[in-house]
């Protein structure tokens, strides 16, 4: 459920809203969903295209999604969708990245991926010398 909260929050974020219509308080610096989907997408598209504070935001969102291709908890079709639908919504800053053999659990090469990406977005890759 780790990245099916964390795309959901990319999507509260971007509209300025929880799905309750309470405010979202905070600035999201980058993305992160490993295994996962994307909840509540019906509704997401509109709340995006009636805004461009929205659009914006979504447009600025660092996402990066990791899915094994042989998960067997969410399969990883759904997870190609969702990263589909989030593009589509207006997340242009989306990583998706897909990995034969893996189920629904991390590898090496994965961890790796998202070290890497963290410290590139984040600009964590800057020597302290």
């Amino acid at each position: 459920m780790g990245a099916a909260t964390a795309l959901h929050s990319a999507a509260c974020y971007a509209h300025g809203r929880f799905s309750n219509g309470v405010a979202y308080p905070i600035t999201l610096s980058a993305i992160i969903g490993l295994s996962g989907w994307l909840p509540c997408s019906r509704a997401l598209r509109t709340k995006i295209e009636s805004s461009q504070t929205a659009f914006r935001r979504a447009a600025a969102l660092p996402i990066m999604l990791g899915h094994g291709r042989g998960d067997e908890v969410v399969t990883y079709r759904n997870g190609e969708r969702s990263a589909e639908f989030l593009r589509n919504s207006g997340f242009s800053y989306l990583n998706f990245k897909a990995y034969n053999g893996l189920g629904h659990h991390t590898i090496p090469e994965e961890v790796d991926d998202v070290s890497k990406w963290l410290r590139a977005r984040l600009g964590l890759d800057r020597s302290c010398g």
